[in-house]
């Protein structure tokens, strides 16, 4: 329980936080000072202050060729992951070749930095080579699964903070037994695919915290519902069976139309708890392309999300880092086609507008850090 003073010094930073960004917010074209949002006043040194950890997907290519895009990354994160980079398709051209250098780069970046890296990921049904469908077959699946996941993890053995191990292995809409999502590596290795990849990871790596990672589980809507029950019944399997888990990873990619998470996601990180498994924020992002008005009424709209969001989950003390999808609307997949906006305005769902200046996003999520109490 928070003592009065430890009230008293959380609400006061976080009414400052909040002034900055109303001031910010209200100004058209932006054309007052940009808040300052180094040294102290960054979200890295907001999140150092509170034991947690922050961060963003970043690019190999950005952080090598664009000076500001890496000064920004730098300055504001304590944790790093490849937004693509450790996938299967950017590691695997040929079926005898691995080429690393998308990823030696973001791990080379964050050492010379101090940062910490989240390796994402080392089995997913997407973003598979166009080799795969080719090559692998129910007679060689399990091994070609092992031999990468024990070439990969143990390249960055002792070097990574975690792995998401299994990325959207539940689908309750496939409508497979215990809720699993139709993939090629259900139909080629079998159900027990997600015990085996975990299980050779913490071979490959005892270092790292090992994760279980998935979407669309925050809101308490019948369909996210069902698929968190099924994410949880998952997770309770594999510890019963001795699967070596460490931690699950909440996407956290909201919608603006969307119902808040609240109750049911509440509960789930819980009995996460419970487990003795820690929570990770992995790719928090907005999705604003059915946001009316104004760029300050998206912004502030967007902004209380972030806040509302993040605030919640640092309540619990098994949450230990919050981690965005980009860190600038400059370079967000929701700015592809399948996410347009109606208006053909460019998303703003990052906390850093396409120009590197801070958006209201920033300071709500900086203010929601503030809340948490070092130590938890």
């Amino acid at each position: 329980m928070k003592t009065r003073r430890e009230f008293l010094r959380v609400a006061a930073v976080g009414a400052a936080a909040s002034a900055t960004q109303h001031l910010w917010a209200e100004q058209t074209g932006r054309t007052a000072a940009v808040p300052d949002v180094s040294g102290a006043n960054s979200l890295q040194a907001h999140a150092d202050a509170h034991g947690l950890l922050v961060g963003c997907a970043v690019v190999p290519e950005k952080l090598t060729g664009e000076p500001e895009y890496a000064g920004l990354v730098s300055a504001q994160s304590n944790i790093l992951v490849p937004e693509n980079a450790m996938k299967w398709k950017a590691l695997r051209p040929a079926p005898d070749k691995f080429n690393f250098s998308g990823a030696d780069t973001i791990v080379a970046f964050a050492s010379a930095h101090g940062r910490k890296v989240r390796g994402h990921n080392l089995c997913w049904h997407v973003a598979i080579p166009d080799w795969f469908a080719a090559t692998v077959t129910k007679d060689n699946a399990r091994q070609i699964l092992t031999e990468h996941i024990r070439t990969v993890a143990g390249r960055y053995a002792g070097k990574l903070h975690s792995w998401d191990v299994v990325n959207e292995a539940i689908d309750p809409k496939s409508g497979l037994p215990n809720g699993m999502r139709k993939s090629p590596w259900l139909e080629l290795v079998g159900p027990d695919y997600v015990d085996l990849a975990f299980r050779t990871a913490r071979e490959a790596d005892p270092a790292p915290l090992l994760t279980y990672n998935d979407y669309a589980i925050e809101t308490d809507a019948p369909d996210e519902t069902e698929k968190r029950e099924a994410v949880l019944a998952l997770v309770r399997g594999m510890k019963k069976r001795g699967v070596p888990i460490d931690a699950v990873g909440v996407q956290s990619h909201l919608k603006t139309q969307n119902p808040a998470p609240g109750k049911g996601l509440r509960d789930f990180v819980r009995e996460l708890r419970q487990m003795g498994l820690r929570v990770f924020v992995t790719e928090l992002d907005v999705d604003e392309k059915k946001l009316e008005g104004s760029e300050s009424e998206r912004d502030a709209a967007i902004a209380r999300i972030y806040r509302d969001y993040v605030t919640m989950m640092v309540a619990e003390p098994n949450v230990d880092a919050v981690l965005t999808w980009g860190i600038t609307d400059r370079y967000t997949w929701l700015n592809g086609p399948k996410w347009a906006r109606p208006d053909g305005k460019p998303q703003r769902c990052l906390p850093f507008y396409a120009d590197y200046e801070p958006a209201p996003a920033f300071f709500a999520l900086r203010d929601a850090v503030d809340t948490r109490l070092a130590g938890r």
